[in-house]
């Protein structure tokens, strides 16, 4: 195993510890120390940040940017721990945790008895959104990455594979996507993410030219399956919250309008609680490259 692989299995180990034996309050006090720590040190990534909201917050000053790139820190921290209490939970403890904010949407596109792709982006409490479904209407097959890290991988799928979800390799992955849809299986999408020209389509995204995936599109496209994007945020109930755009037939509408709406709708949520985006990511690199100089 890799030096690496050790640590962060090391890490792993010490906080799952943590979560069982520490009460809530003192876990906040902790991911709000960490946070602080992380910002202070971490420079590559607080400037990736910062240029993020520059684009998509042009209004904000930089303290302004500077107290909301703390919240996210903040916030990721404490998703991170939630991401771990989840491990081996029951369905009622995931169902005791959310709200839906407007369930009619998602049950009118269930009683249309065609498939259905949730399209999503690295926002809130994302990995809940599959627990959620999975939890209280059924099988759910979900799309993602591995990690490099081979054991926080395995750990990682054990905590994503609960309650009949099916984790689907991204790279590869065709067949088995299109074979969830077929067995009426729900299908979970990351779109968010900068990507390559030939699984893109070209548009605006806060006013700046993005790579935007359409592997969701294209997809529903194939498969007459229903686009039904959906993000997972924390209101102030403390409780996370879900919430649905309405659905896109793609019988009514192309490749280039469903992937657009997708945009739309993500950052529709990131204006509403810019907080909980994953800002991390260099999201406007693909034709804007020079804005990211400088962080190898």
């Amino acid at each position: 195993m890799k030096n690496k692989d050790w640590l962060y299995l090391f890490a792993y180990y010490i906080l799952k510890f943590l979560v069982i034996i520490m009460p809530n309050f003192i876990l906040n006090f902790l991911a709000f120390i960490v946070a602080k720590i992380v910002f202070k040190f971490n420079h590559k990534h607080r400037k990736i940040i910062d240029i993020n909201l520059q684009i998509c917050f042009p209004e904000k000053n930089q303290l302004q940017r500077d107290q909301l790139s703390f919240q996210i820190y903040r916030n990721f921290a404490n998703f991170g721990l939630d991401c771990i209490k989840n491990q081996n939970t029951s369905k009622e403890k995931i169902l005791n945790k959310i709200v839906i904010d407007n369930e009619k949407i998602l049950n009118e596109a269930l009683k249309s008895q065609r498939g259905i792709i949730f399209t999503t982006a690295h926002y809130g409490n994302w990995e809940l959104l599959s627990l959620a479904y999975a939890a209280k209407f059924g099988a759910i097959s979900i799309v993602g990455r591995k990690l490099e890290s081979q054991k926080m991988d395995s750990i990682l799928a054990k905590n994503r594979t609960q309650f009949d979800i099916e984790l689907i390799e991204k790279q590869g992955g065709l067949r088995k996507m299109l074979n969830a849809i077929k067995n009426n299986r729900a299908l979970g999408i990351l779109t968010d993410q900068d990507c390559t020209d030939n699984e893109s389509i070209k548009l605006d995204f806060f006013g700046k030219k993005v790579n935007y995936q359409m592997g969701a599109s294209v997809l529903a496209q194939r498969t007459k399956a229903l686009i039904l994007p959906a993000f997972v945020y924390q209101g102030k109930d403390k409780k996370f919250h879900i919430r649905f755009f309405k659905t896109m037939d793609p019988l009514e509408k192309s490749i280039e309008e469903l992937t657009l709406y997708q945009a739309n709708c993500c950052e529709e949520m990131i204006k509403f609680k810019p907080d909980e985006y994953f800002f991390f990511h260099r999201r406007f690199s693909s034709y804007n490259k020079a804005i990211y100089k400088d962080m190898q």
